[in-house]
């Protein structure tokens, strides 16, 4: 008699699906890409870690709106419903996300969690996608997670004694999350920053906006989101003469957040952080802040594409592609900043991108 029983076999997992593509994030882009995959008759499954389509909305601030009006904020194939001038807020993007997506009735799969990106083996051609679910064997792949992966904060955060919470403008949600009631540092220069200090300042708590005077402010009303669209400015690929130039120049920031906050006589500009103080206040190119009970980052993000075994990356780990095509044979991304043109993370700009980088992946061999 064996001295021991082996344990039983679990289980075997599930052969991979195979389908024509694969579309990785359910958010504005890779619904966008779902869209003109099924226009256009493909066979595809829409991947998401997140049990509904918009997860990454629904996570963000509680005061969050668009930037952009319903008008020129809609996917393609269904408007916003409402007024076409208000600018939705975050519970009403959400909604409209999830609505699109059980509209057309995409073969969305929720909760699968994409973990590994490589060349199908034994297959000729083709990518295995594995999830923590099951695998799938695709022609085409579209990675649509979007730029908002990995927060960033300066190296020098760490130098912050542990009494001064911290928290990633990705995780900040509403002030009642940051502990106390003394000084808060919101450290920034981009549109976020300027909404979470607000939000932050209207409680009353002393606010120290690390924000870049040099950035540039503009209004955000109808009438310039009609002249950007008329002109088409707002859609010029930076690979054009006049793109190029727009792409080297600092995201605006909306003039009107900008001049709400500096009414806020408890907000306190101190110009862009450049370290942290052994006090557990942030000094400012202007002013140090006072000793703080905590700190909002919303200094963006860098994508974590650790889980992509692809020769698709420079030296330095940055993604390399033209128009969101790559060098490998059918994978293309999407939503990401300045994919093409400055809408291209933008609601705004998911449609013409998935239209395009779609219609270039069907037309390949």
């Amino acid at each position: 008699m064996p001295g021991h029983l082996n344990a039983p076999a679990g289980p075997a997992p599930p052969p991979p699906l195979r389908t024509d593509a694969v579309v990785i994030g359910a958010g504005q882009a890779g619904l966008a890409a779902a869209y003109y995959l099924q226009q256009a008759a493909v066979g595809f499954r829409l991947l998401d870690a997140a049990p509904a389509a918009g997860a990454a909305w629904a996570g963000r601030y509680d005061s969050l709106r668009l930037f952009s009006p319903a008008w020129a904020s809609g996917l393609p194939g269904r408007p916003w419903p409402g007024s076409p001038h208000h600018y939705p807020t975050r519970d009403e993007t959400t909604a409209y996300l999830r609505d699109y997506a059980a509209h057309f009735h995409f073969p969305f799969e929720p909760n699968q969690r994409v973990t590994r990106l490589a060349a199908a083996p034994n297959t000729g051609a083709g990518y295995l996608v594995e999830t923590t679910g099951r695998a799938y064997i695709a022609q085409r792949v579209i990675v649509a997670t979007g730029p908002y992966t990995a927060p960033r904060v300066p190296a020098w955060a760490v130098q912050l004694p542990a009494t001064v919470a911290q928290l990633h403008s990705r995780d900040y949600q509403r002030p009642a999350q940051l502990p106390g009631t003394g000084p808060v540092a919101v450290v920034g220069s981009g549109n976020s920053a300027l909404q979470i200090a607000a939000d932050v300042a209207a409680t009353g708590r002393p606010v120290f906006v690390a924000f870049d005077e040099k950035t540039e402010a503009l209004p955000n009303n109808q009438l310039v989101w009609a002249a950007m669209t008329l002109t088409g400015v707002i859609g010029l690929s930076r690979h054009t003469a006049l793109g190029r130039r727009l792409f080297g120049r600092p995201e605006p920031v909306v003039s009107g957040d900008l001049a709400r906050l500096r009414r806020f006589a408890n907000a306190t500009f101190i110009g862009r952080a450049t370290a942290a103080l052994p006090t557990g206040a942030i000094q400012g190119q202007r002013a140090a802040s006072a000793p703080l009970d905590a700190v909002v980052w919303a200094t963006g993000f860098r994508p974590d594409y650790s889980w992509i075994d692809l020769p698709i990356f420079a030296a330095d780990g940055q993604l390399q592609h033209h128009r969101g095509l790559t060098a490998a044979p059918g994978v293309a991304f999407l939503g990401l900043p300045w994919l093409d043109s400055r809408r291209s993370a933008l609601l705004n700009g998911a449609g013409p991108d998935a239209r395009r980088v779609v219609a270039e992946l069907l037309a390949m061999p």
